[in-house]
């Protein structure tokens, strides 16, 4: 799992065994969220999980914040996938 900086979004995918183990990952990042007060544009499709993070307050450019929510987002999907 690796995020790239394109047209003004920071964005990643996130591979999962099972929906459920998905959805898990979106409560935790859901959390993550709340306490970093900066939500993800997101999608789920099954196993996968599709992150977008820009700021909305700064013009829709990619800030700090969404480097430490991303930082944060990493180190819960190391908990499901390891190895990645």
């Amino acid at each position: 799992m690796e995020w790239k900086e394109t047209n003004n979004k920071l964005s990643a995918s996130f591979e999962f065994e099972n929906f459920t183990e998905a959805f898990a990952f979106m409560t935790e990042v859901a959390f993550a969220a709340e306490r970093h007060n900066h939500h993800p544009n997101w999608s789920n499709v099954w196993n996968t999980v599709e992150i977008e993070l820009t700021t909305h307050d700064a013009g829709n450019i990619v800030t700090e914040k969404d480097h430490k929510l991303a930082e944060d987002i990493s180190e819960l999907y190391a908990k499901y996938r390891p190895e990645d």
